[in-house]
């Protein structure tokens, strides 16, 4: 094959991976819009090797709609967590740390790392 046709089948840019095992999961289909979007959020901030680290500002979520009070995202971020989504590793607040969050992968990623 071709080098500039291995190129044109080649996806550019950066995208999210969300598997159909995990879309179809009846506790996925439970969550809320908000909730699923700001998981979508902070998965895109997943690389690969910063799975605990996973920081998601508040401000980052200011164009997503229905996401604009303080209030609607904390109770996104509740629900992730209650729910088994997300797991909060370091607590934040206006002047100390950033919340880090880690992925659970316990919803349709089994073959991701656990850690």
């Amino acid at each position: 094959m071709s080098r500039s046709r291995r190129n044109k089948n080649r996806i550019h840019g950066h995208f999210i991976m969300l598997p159909t095992k995990m879309i179809r999961n009846k506790e996925w289909k439970e969550l809320s819009p908000v909730a699923r979007e700001v998981y979508i959020q902070l998965k895109g901030k997943y690389n690969g090797s910063n799975n605990g680290k996973i920081r998601l500002y508040y401000s980052e979520l200011d164009d997503i709609e229905g996401l604009r009070s303080p209030s609607s995202k904390s109770k996104a971020f509740r629900e992730l967590e209650v729910k088994g989504w997300v797991k909060r590793i370091q607590i934040g607040g206006l002047y100390r740390h950033f919340n880090e969050y880690r992925l659970t992968w316990k919803h349709g990623d089994a073959d991701q790392d656990r850690r």
